[in-house]
């Protein structure tokens, strides 16, 4: 065991070799010396357990490889790109929306230079940060204002906390959601100081439970909109236009949290239609808040729309500038919402409706293309283009499916899908897809770059 230390070369005698000069004028020498006494520490424990060397220690050439190896590991960043083939276009375990070239170029301007993020060039003054996207959104929206922050979570947190703490607020006892992550509005109320007030039952709510539950301590009547669950069959709900009148009655502020945040009527497309917040604007509700990487398509933020007034106090709180967005993402964002001026463009020029709105016909020619590839490399599993449902994802329309296409693989023999699935997880741009039926299923629809899976499987 003695003479099984003494092989192991010296910290100092491998920063000295031509290879190990190489590393630090690439990595640095603080990386390379920590790298080099982990593997001297690995060595020393496996001598001590198996009396033999590891086989990174059998010659220079196999240690210096195992060196390059950690450091290059440890540089590159873990979150990488994936081929999205879930079948869920939001998927949020994925990120969610897909950029806008648009907003990827506005997002690499603020990154590579300084912006008029808080300056108006026409005054030559300071300005708000949100100024030019809430001009957008008031020409979008027809709302009067707009605060941003960064993520929806945030504001109805800000929302709650600047006009109900310290007070009730009456919400529908079927509209208490759980929002993924375990985040539930009981819980955002409580975070924000105030008192939630559950009218009617988990199926029915009527106007008469709002009216009964309103007091001298009722802060606002708030909506929220149950994008990720469904409740059928004897069911009974406010509508928006109804509980504006009754707290305009009160001269009470309606809030609705619209979640998804359409700014479009989907149906158009031949898809689920979804509230949009123009609808809910002109039904006479004070603040909507929704999210700008869900069906808006865009980057995460959370966009409130509605009267100045209450949009001014929101600005004003202290909690505005701790959930602020910084010039990236507004940049990105107002990109994104720019893309709406033109509406008859958006299945060209926005990746979410691009997804979305893709024909079953266009699925197959690239389904057909893909399975070609796979078919060649994965000898032993059957490659079949079946019919698939997709989804959009991220709370919208969680009933509603989409048709759709995908390959199926299954194996001809005894193997194992987990075998497969871990080989398409350690491709350069892993493959994500689902297991049903015994098969792998990769659908097409949420696909973002066939042209960039294709030269991608040729590793497989």
């Amino acid at each position: 065991m003695t003479a099984l230390f003494q092989q192991l070369p010296s910290v100092d005698k491998l920063l000295k070799t031509p290879q190990g000069e190489d590393l630090v004028a690439q990595f640095g020498h603080s990386a390379v010396v920590k790298t080099i006494r982990y593997l001297l520490e690995q060595a020393r424990e496996q001598i001590k357990q198996t009396q033999q060397l590891p086989d990174y220690f059998a010659n220079f050439d196999r240690t210096f490889a195992e060196i390059q190896h950690i450091l290059t590991q440890q540089s590159q960043v873990q979150i990488q790109s994936v081929h999205n083939l879930t079948g869920t276009v939001l998927h949020t375990n994925l990120g969610r929306a897909l950029w806008a070239e648009s907003a990827q170029q506005a997002a690499l301007t603020a990154m590579q230079a300084n912006v008029a993020l808080e300056y108006d060039l026409c005054e030559g003054k300071r300005s708000h940060r949100d100024h030019y996207i809430s001009e957008l959104l008031r020409e979008l929206t027809g709302a009067e204002a707009a605060c941003i922050v960064n993520n929806n979570a945030a504001a109805v947190l800000l929302m709650l906390a600047t006009f109900a703490q310290g007070k009730e607020v009456i919400i529908s006892r079927g509209e208490l959601i759980e929002i993924g992550g375990a985040f539930r509005i009981p819980d955002i109320m409580a975070q924000a100081g105030c008192k939630l007030v559950e009218v009617g039952t988990t199926n029915r709510t009527h106007l008469k439970d709002y009216r009964n539950a309103i007091n001298e301590n009722t802060a606002f009547l708030m909506k929220v909109h149950s994008s990720n669950y469904q409740i059928c069959g004897f069911t009974k709900s406010v509508e928006e236009a109804e509980l504006a009148e009754l707290g305009a009655e009160f001269n009470l502020p309606v809030i609705s949290d619209l979640g998804s945040g359409a700014l479009i009527d989907l149906s158009q497309y031949g898809l689920p239609k979804e509230p949009t917040v123009q609808e809910k604007l002109s039904q006479g509700i004070d603040l909507i808040s929704f999210s700008g990487d869900k069906l808006l398509g865009g980057v995460q933020a959370g966009i409130i729309v509605g009267k100045k007034a209450l949009i001014e106090q929101l600005q004003a709180h202290p909690l505005k500038r701790a959930l602020r967005c910084d010039k990236v993402i507004l940049a990105g964002l107002e990109a994104t919402l720019r893309l709406y001026l033109h509406p008859e463009k958006l299945t060209q020029t926005l990746p979410t409706l691009r997804l979305l709105t893709q024909s079953v016909e266009q699925l197959t020619i690239q389904a057909e293309q893909v399975k070609a590839i796979l078919e060649s490399k994965l000898t032993d599993f059957s490659v079949q283009i079946e019919a698939s449902s997709a989804q959009i994802g991220s709370g919208s329309q969680p009933m509603a499916r989409i048709p759709s296409v995908a390959l199926t693989l299954s194996p001809k023999t005894s193997r194992k899908l987990t075998a497969l699935l871990t080989r398409f997880k350690q491709l350069p741009t892993p493959i994500i897809g689902r297991v049903e039926q015994d098969k792998i299923w990769l659908d097409m629809r949420s696909l973002a770059d066939v042209n960039a899976l294709l030269e991608g499987l040729n590793s497989l």
